[in-house]
């Protein structure tokens, strides 16, 4: 056997003790007590860390004699020994794991007094980490219930978005990044976020106050858009339609810019006359004060509280009253095509029945004891009068009846009165009455 082969095995010895020793080896640990309620789902071998970096491992698990957990930890010699005030929480490394756990110690101030080897940290120093099944066990039945459904529901929402939720987390990232930088802002002026939080509760507290009406205002948006909903072909229309109105809208403003100079133009030449304006507004307000009566007896005509009373009620009878009409004014119209003829014949004689309504009541004028009483004396051609005397002369029984039998001498229609200025009686139906029918020349005496 060579030297340099000897030295190679030799070398190789050496490295298997490290090993072992480094494998197999205590380590020169410093052991503690940890005291806890429950072994948390913790093993042999989980680590013990301070700030993240791995200080020791468990080294044992026991039922202590109150039934709670002792778990022993060694502690490398860099970081022992502890000191009091140490406190240690068990940590979970991740949720889907259930025994990759690990004791997170914080050490207490190096001026405390040391905790000697084989110390006890008591459970007021300790902290068990909170299982989900914990969680849960708090939780009762209906709200398990409902929140399996709702986890359940959030497993359906995201089936088949793996990709959008890959986005979302690619930007929520940066989307984290800029909210931070809006706390910031928001917290370098306090003051006005202060003011706007108290704003907001001010507000919010007025809003409460009219919840009623906030109610009925949602209530009513929702009828407003149930109504825009049944008119959607209108507005399909009107949209299609909005793109021709635009460009009408469009040179119709085009074309009001020459008005607008126009106007300004206006505008300047009644710059002097603006002046006589205000006292004709001034009189103008007087003289609406003064129609505000008339207007409210207006609103009364047009709309008065109660039945039948108004304006309005009227027109709502119109129809009726128009149905009626129609039956009558039908009738009516009948009527006097029925009386033409009659109306016809009486209508020459209007001066004569008129004279008649005037004058009759002069004739019971007179009265006595017994009331009123008329002095009537037929007479028929009893007198003829004579011009050139002025004066009635008696006639005999033989001159009344020849003045009978003499057509010639009668009175034409309305020839009863004086002649009319304009030439309306006596009546001669346009030239068709002869001579033999009357004499238009004939008329009573006097002016």
């Amino acid at each position: 056997m060579t030297i340099a082969r000897a030295a190679a095995i030799g070398s190789l010895i050496v490295a298997i003790v490290a090993v072992g020793v480094l494998m197999f080896g205590s380590g020169g640990g410093t052991e503690y007590t940890i005291h806890l309620q429950s072994a948390n789902q913790l093993v042999k071998g989980n680590e013990v860390k301070v700030g993240g970096l791995a200080v020791g491992e468990i080294t044992d698990i026991q039922l202590a004699e109150d039934n709670q957990a002792d778990i022993k930890v060694s502690i490398n010699e860099d970081f022992a020994p502890l000191h009091q005030g140490t406190e240690a929480t068990v940590r979970v490394t991740s949720l889907p794991s259930v025994a990759n756990r690990f004791i997170a110690l914080h050490p207490g101030p190096n001026n405390a007094p040391e905790i000697p080897e084989g110390g006890i940290l008591e459970t007021d120093q300790t902290t068990n980490a909170v299982d989900l099944d914990q969680l849960f066990n708090t939780l009762d039945p209906p709200t398990r219930k409902g929140l399996q459904e709702t986890l359940q529901g959030l497993a359906g929402w995201y089936v088949g978005q793996s990709d959008n939720l890959q986005d979302t987390f690619k930007y929520l990232g940066p989307s984290l990044g800029n909210f931070t930088k809006v706390m910031q802002e928001l917290g370098r002026d306090q003051k006005t976020f202060t003011d706007l939080v108290v704003n907001g509760a001010r507000a919010v507290s007025a809003i409460a106050e009219r919840r009623d009406d906030l109610s009925a205002l949602v209530q009513n948006g929702n009828i407003f858009a149930r109504a825009i909903a049944a008119e959607n072909e209108s507005f399909d229309r009107a949209l299609a339609a909005f793109p021709d109105v635009l460009q009408e809208g469009a040179s119709t403003f085009r074309n009001l810019r020459g008005a607008l100079d126009d106007l300004n133009r206006l505008t300047d030449v009644s710059k002097t006359q603006i002046k006589g304006l205000t006292p004709f507004l001034r009189d103008l307000t007087g003289l609406v004060r003064t129609l505000r009566p008339a207007f409210n007896d207006l609103g009364l005509l047009v709309n008065n509280p109660g039945a039948d009373n108004d304006s309005t009620d009227l027109m709502r009878r119109f129809p009726a009253l128009q149905r009626l009409s129609a039956t009558n004014t039908k009738n009516s119209v009948a009527a006097l095509k029925s009386g033409q003829d009659e109306v016809e014949f009486l209508r020459p004689y209007a001066p004569e029945i008129s004279s008649w309504i005037a004058h009759f009541a002069q004739v019971p004028a007179y009265y006595d004891a017994n009331g009123h009483y008329a002095r009537v004396l037929p007479i028929f051609n009893a007198f003829a009068f004579d011009e050139g005397a002025n004066q009635l002369n008696a006639l005999s029984p033989a001159e009344r009846k020849l003045a009978q039998s003499f057509r010639g001498s009668r009175f034409c229609p309305g020839g009863a009165t004086q002649p009319a200025p304009d030439g309306s009686n006596p009546f001669t139906d346009d030239g068709r009455l002869t001579a033999e029918d009357c004499d238009p020349n004939i008329r009573p005496v006097g002016p």
